[in-house]
């Protein structure tokens, strides 16, 4: 029997070192540097391109520039003159509900006004003159002025949950324009406009509040005068019956200067007897203002002479009280040209790395 010599098969996967597999799975970093290294005129010159590509980015770009503002309501020594006309429309009994707090919440309803935003605007020399060098018809003009009004801002700056434990309110005002100057002048101008219209407001309703008192001091007179007139015409009829009471009665003379003792009649009294009754006739009958002995018709008679003197003139007051003013933006927003230079730069770099290796990729695949 022939002997069979049965060699033993090696498996590869027993034999071999698994760890040179693992190796050809690996990247090897210095062969990718040379191979860029080798491309490094595409690299180069791609980088250069997009860097000349985004310098042109950077230039073209329209510039924002963004003038802000903050402002707290008016203090008390921004209103000395309008508390001296407060206080005199208090000592008349003027009803006035004007605080600083009111004035100031007014003021900035106003301000986020679209509508006032576009009047101010339409009527701003500045903004209307550059709109119109651009020909453009009245429905673009309205749009222009609408996407201008947007850019017109106000922002609380105490936050909605520390309302109740901030000490005061701040709000920030802003508005974004193609220059920084613009963005000043605009928002300083906004300011003024709204803050005009607020003070003639303010002083419209206190001429009211003051006319409204007039009109009722006046009505009340007419009313107090009428019922006055009543009650003297009541008065001569009473008397007219007492005289006529009195003389039926035999009294001449005032009852208790003579010692006797009458029970006067609650309607008709005849204790001045006929004599007192008559010459009380008399001097009721010869009042020409039977209102003159009324003190209270007289006061109010007073209060109206001086509502009529009250004469509110155009108080100079603010509004606001500027924690800072309209600032003067000494940067652009949005980045600046070095950093979209050094990102476009960034960005050619990555995108010729991975062309050179891409083509290398093709070119190992194509010899294989």
């Amino acid at each position: 029997m022939s002997s069979i010599n049965i060699q033993p098969k090696r498996e590869a996967s027993f034999y071999e070192n698994p760890a040179l597999e693992l190796k050809n799975n690996e990247i090897d970093l210095l062969y990718l540097v040379g191979l860029l290294w080798n491309g490094k005129k595409i690299i180069v010159a791609t980088v250069l391109l997009f860097a000349v590509v985004g310098f042109f980015i950077a230039a073209l770009l329209p510039q924002k520039w963004t003038s802000q503002a903050e402002i707290t309501p008016a203090e008390k020594i921004q209103w000395t003159e309008l508390q001296k006309t407060l206080m005199t429309l208090q000592v008349l009994d003027v009803k006035t509900s004007i605080t600083a707090d009111d004035v100031f919440n007014l003021f900035l309803k106003k301000f986020t006004s679209q509508s006032l935003k576009e009047e101010f605007l339409a009527s701003s020399p500045l903004v209307l003159g550059k709109l119109q060098e651009q020909n453009i018809d009245q429905q673009e003009l309205r749009r222009a002025l609408m996407m201008l009004a947007d850019k017109i801002r106000a922002s609380n700056n105490v936050k909605q949950a520390n309302a109740d434990s901030a000490p005061y309110a701040s709000w920030s005002l802003a508005f974004t324009a193609p220059t920084a100057a613009e963005a000043q002048q605009v928002l300083q101008g906004y300011i003024d406009f709204i803050a005009a219209k607020v003070v003639k407001e303010t002083l419209e309703t206190l001429r009211n509040d003051v006319e409204l008192r007039k009109n009722y001091e006046k009505n009340v007179l007419e009313m107090d005068r009428a019922r006055i007139a009543t009650k003297h015409d009541t008065n001569l009829k009473r008397l007219n019956y007492s005289l006529e009471v009195a003389n039926a009665a035999g009294i001449k003379r005032p009852v208790y200067s003579n010692g006797q003792t009458v029970q006067d009649d609650p309607d008709f009294s005849i204790a001045l007897g006929s004599d007192g009754i008559s010459e009380k006739l008399r001097i009721e009958q010869s009042m020409k203002d039977f209102t003159e002995l009324n003190a209270d018709f007289r006061n109010r008679e007073f209060t109206l002479a001086e509502l009529q003197k009250v004469n509110i003139k155009d108080v100079d007051f603010s509004p606001l009280k500027y924690q800072s003013s309209p600032s003067l933006p000494m940067k652009h927003d949005g980045p600046g040209k070095p950093i979209i230079l050094v990102l476009a730069a960034i960005l050619g770099l990555i995108i010729s790395s991975a062309i050179v290796l891409l083509r290398h990729g093709l070119r190992e695949r194509n010899m294989l």
